[in-house]
């Protein structure tokens, strides 16, 4: 098989487990009406609500006339404490920031068939700019944005575009990582257990690269820290992420960081006096047992392109945010925050290697091409970056070849020293 037809076969294979398996997910109880509408007054709303049309499950928003209309497709519910929760503040920053505009969501949209069928109604409808909030959205918004030439639509994460009306945009949440791995050693050591587990979704690059990066940061501070990745499959389900905390510390692990959208594990570790790294949504970092929280916000970088696609000035392509950017969170570490609990009793030299590290960042002086530089090992012990060289972006974004036209030289197919685990497997 060629490198073209197997790397389209390994993309096909992984997005197909993707949409079955994230349909399953969000069918849970736990799971909000399967539309919301928003818009920028109480009567608006209504206005909305009262126009909307049903496309399949989904009730699809109305524009409102004069106004700039933006839409954005979530994957789970918009008040998850998660990932949703942090692009649906991100919208209605952009409605706060932006005047006469009008922002609207679907929320609970299932990757495949039903993501495209939810894209293609909001551009039908009209919204000038519509978001799409994840991986798996990422070929259901390419086949709508060719039919809406005059319509931007922007994919969160991925790796295609069209140069056109249709780019992806994401952020080096490995640096954030790459900090969490450092804490995450140091508590392991002082705690006298060097065994942390990493909570995966799904076997796609972003995963391996954030795992990755987390180790590579443990390494710096615990060098005897084993992690050990147990993969569930899904992007949001509290119980299936309850499970796999409850799990992860039953193998005898004593720091969990997750990949997944809930801060369920946070109440896991604090019932069994262990620690948790929560991810995506600023506030799940209340719970006393939360480690840290590794947070997006994405008002700032999301109101910028809605002012260029407004003003024709921004160009959707390959857009990827470093630390720099401001819209990455480290809790315990940003301005005006304390040390979390679990953070205060630390090493003050593990402390204050985090702080400069994190000053590095923010000054664009320490990117994530910084974070994977070599030489690094496998956990075969072999060389996957020679000293002297960095991954570069297709090298973070994708499994090897890489894809036609954007191919990698390393790739993001291998396990870092540290982690005893297994790689998932490729076609």
């Amino acid at each position: 098989m060629s490198a073209t037809k197997r790397t389209v076969s390994i993309i096909a294979v992984l997005m197909i487990v993707s949409m079955i398996v994230t349909a399953c997910a969000t069918a849970t109880p736990t799971a909000q009406a399967p539309a919301q509408l928003d818009a920028t007054t109480e009567a608006q709303s209504a206005a909305t609500a009262a126009a909307a049309a049903p496309a399949g499950s989904f009730q699809i928003p109305e524009i409102v006339p004069q106004h700039f209309n933006v839409a954005m497709i979530l994957r789970g519910p918009h008040d998850d404490g998660g990932w949703s929760q942090s692009h649906y503040e991100g919208l209605k920053y952009i409605e706060s920031h932006m005047p006469n505009t009008h922002v609207a969501y679907v929320e609970n949209v299932p990757e495949g068939a039903g993501a495209e069928q939810a894209i293609r109604s909001l551009a039908r409808k009209g919204f000038s700019l519509i978001f799409t909030t994840s991986f798996g959205y990422m070929d259901s918004t390419a086949t709508v944005a060719e039919e809406f030439p005059d319509i931007a639509f922007i994919n969160i994460s991925g790796y295609k575009s069209n140069n056109k009306n249709f780019g992806n945009l994401y952020g080096a949440m490995e640096d954030m990582k790459y900090l969490a791995g450092m804490l995450a050693g140091a508590r392991a050591e002082k705690d006298a257990n060097p065994k942390v587990g990493y909570i995966a979704t799904f076997p796609i690059p972003e995963e391996l690269r954030l795992g990755n990066a987390f180790a590579l940061g443990m390494a710096k501070t615990c060098l005897e820290c084993k992690l050990s990745v147990r993969w569930i499959n899904t992007w949001y389900d509290p119980a299936i992420e309850t499970g796999a905390t409850a799990a992860l510390f039953d193998a005898g692990a004593q720091v969990v960081f997750t990949g997944a959208d809930t801060a369920a594990p946070a109440d896991v570790a604090q019932a069994q006096s262990k620690w948790v790294i929560t991810y995506d949504y600023v506030d799940s970092r209340n719970n006393p047992a939360s480690l840290t929280t590794l947070s997006w916000n994405w008002g700032s970088i999301y109101t910028k392109i809605a002012m260029g696609v407004q003003d024709k000035s921004y160009k959707p392509g390959f857009d990827y945010f470093d630390a720099d950017s401001g819209s990455l969170g480290l809790s315990g570490f940003m301005e005006g925050q304390q040390l979390t609990k679990g953070e205060s009793d630390l090493p003050t030299d593990v402390i204050q290697t985090v702080k400069d590290t994190l000053a590095q960042m923010l000054a664009g002086q320490f990117t994530r091409f910084d974070v994977f530089s070599g030489e690094i090992k496998d956990n075969t012990g072999k060389v996957v970056v020679p000293a002297g060289e960095k991954m570069q972006q297709s090298d973070l974004d994708q499994f090897p070849p890489g894809a036609p036209g954007l191919e990698c030289k390393y790739c993001m197919y291998w396990w870092n020293q540290n982690i005893t685990a297994e790689l998932p497997k490729l076609p």
